[in-house]
């Protein structure tokens, strides 16, 4: 294999309505995903936008598409694919599941041409390192490189997560973010005014460039570790006020019975990166396991939620 091709893209093709669950399927293995759906696209647009939009685009098929994933080329792909395709025989799902080698190089950069300020909430604007941006009165900008983790800004469950973070997060509460990806939900609660954040992933790559966009936001009061969700972090002394789990239902459901001892009594809890039709199932988990629900937000299919520790 050359070495330069050092990630490998596992793109799964089906059809528009399996899309959902084809998501949540490969979410377990990494939930930074590219997907490609042109149901949504109208032809009608044709005639108002003219050349702006893509014939291509135009002219695809709305009943199938696709969802990809990079996993690195040194971490036997061949067993993840199989294990892909086991589930979705499990699921009944119709999906073509085929693989590609793609440079770092060219993954890491030729996207940065979209990715443009995100406003979120009420007073967070996510703007990328390499753009220009003149923040108005009153908002809250947070610089971002997100590198190979996920965490743009773009995702909608990290734009619900960071919006219930404006509602909960107050002055000098601490926060952990678990399965931080790039690091953005930790930075943006310490520039709410958590007085100190802890964020922590079990992918190492994610760490780094946690602590890369740390000192790029220049937080001061954040610490950022590879750890096994939260199983590495000792509770005792460590009881935070609040908590955002964004990853998705299956490991939050897996996290319920233990996040509670890492939080103080009424602390809040935000979850996030669940599809809607998983909402009810989570949240049962959770309540199970002593939260109740305060607050829930919900955007093109995904559901985010605010809960308090009894």
């Amino acid at each position: 294999m050359d070495n330069s091709k050092d990630w490998i893209q596992i793109k799964t093709s089906c059809k528009s309505e399996d899309l959902d669950t084809v998501c949540s399927v490969l979410c377990m293995i990494n939930s930074g995903l590219m997907i490609e759906d042109y149901s949504d696209v109208d032809r009608e647009l044709d005639g108002v936008y003219g050349d702006l939009i893509d014939e291509s685009i135009l002219n695809a098929d709305r009943t199938k598409a696709a969802v990809s994933i990079f996993v690195p080329a040194a971490s036997s792909p061949a067993e993840t694919v199989m294990m892909i395709r086991n589930r979705f025989s499990e699921l009944n799902i119709e999906a073509e599941v085929v693989t590609d080698e793609v440079s770092e190089e060219d993954w890491a950069n030729s996207w940065k041409a979209y990715y443009k300020p995100i406003h979120t909430g009420k007073r967070i604007v996510i703007v990328p390192v390499w753009e220009k941006y003149d923040a108005a009165d009153g908002e809250i900008t947070v610089l971002m490189d997100p590198g190979m983790a996920f965490g743009t800004g773009t995702h909608e469950t990290t734009r619900l997560c960071a919006a219930l973070l404006e509602d909960y997060v107050s002055e000098g509460c601490r926060m952990i973010d678990v399965g931080c990806g790039s690091g953005i939900l930790a930075i943006c609660a310490s520039k709410l005014g958590a007085g100190y954040c802890y964020a922590c992933d079990i992918d190492p790559n994610a760490v780094k460039v946690a602590r890369e966009n740390v000192l790029l936001n220049k937080v001061r009061n954040m610490d950022c570790e590879v750890s096994d969700l939260v199983r590495e972090v000792d509770p005792s002394g460590a009881e935070f006020d609040v908590a955002a789990v964004n990853i998705v239902a299956d490991v939050i459901i897996r996290l319920a019975p233990d996040i509670g001892s890492y939080l103080k009594d009424n602390a809040t809890l935000i979850v996030s990166g669940i599809i809607c039709e998983r909402a009810e199932e989570t949240l049962a988990a959770l309540e199970d396991a002593g939260f109740e629900p305060m607050s829930e937000l919900r955007e093109n299919g995904w559901y985010a939620a605010a809960l308090k520790k009894a």
